[in-house]
């Protein structure tokens, strides 16, 4: 397989989303996923303004979380979050799927939760990941939720949250690439921790990563590529 650097720092979302994370680890974290030039930093809805803000003039995308992280939340407050999350400079949307109804099989009320997010997104021009929390699943859950995906026109489909029971397996990556849409992309999240996987996940057919061990692996990526160590500051991010 060959890549860039950029081919593989763009996999990456860095996760800033442990509730106990300060401000001054969330700068930290915003400082080294720039530094690292990823593809998005996904932190907790509350820091998304100031996010957004400082990834202005950057190719790094702002992203938070919708019913975050167990999809309980009614459909009109997932709206509302989609809404406040895009006025406060959002451009990725991570949500998650009602996990209960999903288990209920009650598709039409599954369906209806992801589409209202999804419109409120496109309308504004930006996108939606739909996190099924793989780990709670049976694969005709997966599957089913991999139609609808598809149907309503989600960006991507996403493993986890990494506050489940579990996070990505190969075996569910094979399955989502499988029943999603040509068009609608795969993330994992939960369980890449390091370049390896990294490039094994790629080779699925994984276009996106959730990660908090960022800085070790794209010090490997770019060890492996003989280009120089960056010089950043750390960040404590755990989960996802």
């Amino acid at each position: 397989m060959t890549y860039s650097y950029n081919d593989i720092s763009k996999m990456i979302d860095h996760s800033l989303l442990t509730p106990t994370l300060t401000v001054k680890e969330l700068e930290a974290g915003i400082e080294l996923a720039l530094a690292y030039d990823v593809a998005s930093i996904c932190i907790m809805p509350y820091y998304q303004r100031r996010c957004a803000d400082l990834l202005k003039g950057t190719s790094v995308k702002a992203s938070t979380t919708i019913g975050f992280p167990h999809g309980a939340n009614t459909t009109a407050i997932k709206k509302l979050e989609a809404e406040r999350a895009i006025a406060d400079g959002c451009q990725e949307l991570d949500m998650v799927v009602n996990i209960s109804q999903v288990l209920s099989e009650r598709w039409d009320y599954v369906k209806q939760d992801i589409e209202v997010v999804i419109v409120v997104a496109h309308k504004a021009g930006q996108k939606v990941k739909v996190i099924f929390e793989n780990s709670f699943l049976k694969d005709e859950h997966k599957i089913r939720l991999c139609e609808i995906c598809s149907d309503l026109n989600a960006d991507w489909v996403k493993t986890s949250t990494g506050y489940g029971s579990g996070g990505a397996t190969i075996e569910d990556l094979i399955l989502m690439r499988k029943h999603a849409a040509a068009a609608v992309q795969v993330k994992a999240a939960g369980g890449v921790r390091d370049f390896a996987k990294v490039l094994e996940v790629k080779g699925l057919g994984v276009s996106r990563v959730g990660a908090s061990r960022t800085k070790e692996m794209l010090d490997e990526c770019r060890q492996v590529l003989g280009l120089s160590a960056l010089n950043t500051v750390g960040s404590k991010s755990e989960g996802y």
